[in-house]
């Protein structure tokens, strides 16, 4: 950050009085400017036992799958955003979503917020983001094709958990060094 956003005068970064962290200060007006993570919502979209995952058209990981899932908008619950995501990414509209875990990842500065949730109709296509939108069976997803860390945490858990006991809701943070296979 170079200039304010509130008055246009040059920022300087230092610790603030009172806090334990260097932060951008414009010493003309006051005003201190906060860097908060930024929160992704998204979805595991099921219909009779498959999953909807999209295969990006945009980068970063342009043409590997995800479950839909992106940054919050202002003004919108986390359900909100899942939905909306689910919508943008693979057309598809989605119904009973519950919480399924929150996944926090410090080296680049985002949380995930995953929800369960059901399609409402087997009816979904590759939005403008995707090149493509699919139903998968556990033993076809792709799992040495799959976008981000987070994703695959997610499907692992969740195929652990529908083999299991239920579904909790998972709390973890990733670090940047896990590699995961399956």
């Amino acid at each position: 950050m170079i200039y304010c956003s509130n008055c246009g005068a040059r920022v300087v970064e230092k610790v603030p009085a009172g806090d334990d962290r260097a932060r951008f200060v414009c010493e003309t007006c006051a005003t201190i400017h906060y860097q908060n993570p930024k929160i992704v919502a998204g979805c595991i979209p099921e219909w009779n036992g498959r999953l909807l995952l999209c295969r990006r058209a945009i980068e970063p990981r342009l043409g590997l799958w995800t479950l839909p899932a992106g940054f919050m908008e202002n003004m919108e619950s986390t359900e909100q955003a899942a939905a909306r995501e689910t919508w943008e990414e693979a057309r598809a509209r989605v119904v009973d979503m519950s919480l399924y875990g929150v996944f926090s990842i410090p080296h680049i500065s985002q949380v995930y917020m995953m929800f369960r949730a059901r399609l409402q109709a087997e009816e979904y296509a590759p939005g403008p983001e995707s090149l493509d939108a699919r139903l998968f069976e556990e033993h076809e997803i792709p799992w040495d094709d799959l976008a981000f860390p987070v994703v695959r945490l997610t499907l692992e858990k969740y195929y652990q958990d529908i083999h299991g006991d239920g579904f909790p809701v998972h709390v973890e943070d990733i670090n940047r060094h896990v590699r995961r296979k399956r």
